[in-house]
């Protein structure tokens, strides 16, 4: 299954699990990033980290492990 790290720059993706555990898999949510939120990679850093994404109208920068644990499939 691909994740969150792996879109381009201009892709989309809706969000199918969270993979991460406790306090990281919470503030996730807490952003935003929900099961079925549709987010579209914006940018991402010459070195790879971080990276800046879009989800549910505004901008948020995540770190490659923490995009890393977060399955995707493609937005339709």
């Amino acid at each position: 299954m691909a994740t969150l790290k792996d879109i381009a720059p201009g892709g989309a993706a809706r969000i199918v699990k969270l993979n991460g555990q406790g306090p990281v898999k919470r503030r996730l949510m807490e952003m935003g990033l929900t099961k079925g939120a549709e987010v579209a990679v914006r940018k991402v850093a010459p070195l790879g980290d971080p990276i800046e994404i879009t989800v549910r109208g505004y901008e948020l920068s995540l770190r490659k492990d923490e995009a890393a644990a977060i399955d995707v499939e493609p937005a339709e």
